[in-house]
């Protein structure tokens, strides 16, 4: 059985309909550890030597997400910054996450065909989640291609189902 670390970047779970599914698909499951990151960490002051902790120990990093502003919220990138370290996640000794597999699990309220070259977002999901996509590189992880549920305003409540399903099935099999 694979140990997995759950990350929840939402700011507003009462205000999602999909990121809340997501994590009662994972919740409870055997060897997934779950933290909500604006719970945990409501002062923003984020408890790097715990955070280390849960890395280490996971195989599998689960990144569950929103997409704001063509990226994460906030205090995903401030866990980023203080987490990922020199000398821990990469850089001279930086080796600690290598070979763990990361797995974004991504909504946008933007439809599908917004995340093309000729949409208004101009860009594939693939293209924009580069960065986030190279900031594991760097920490020499294995970045599994993204879930995505785009277009989250007009999904039904089975399609959002359907979808925690394929998370939770999916990361089983990383």
């Amino acid at each position: 059985m694979k140990s997995i670390y759950h990350i929840v970047t939402h700011p507003n779970l009462a205000k999602s309909r999909v990121n809340k599914v997501v994590i009662n698909a994972l919740q409870g499951k055997e060897g997934v550890e779950t933290r909500i990151l604006y719970e945990a960490y409501p002062d923003w002051r984020v408890d790097v030597e715990r955070e280390k902790q849960s890395l280490l120990r996971a195989d599998v990093v689960v990144v569950q997400t929103p997409f704001y502003w063509y990226s994460t919220p906030a205090l995903f990138k401030e866990w980023q910054d203080k987490v990922l370290e020199y000398g821990f996640a990469y850089g001279e000794g930086g080796d600690k996450l290598k070979g763990k597999i990361v797995q974004v699990v991504l909504s946008a309220f933007g439809p599908e065909e917004a995340y093309t070259a000729t949409g208004y977002n101009r860009y594939t999901i693939d293209e924009l989640l580069r960065p986030l996509e190279s900031t594991f590189a760097l920490c020499q992880m294995k970045f599994a291609p993204p879930l995505t549920l785009l277009g989250v305003s007009h999904k039904s409540d089975e399609d959002i189902s359907a979808f925690a399903k394929t998370v939770a099935d999916s990361v089983e099999c990383l």
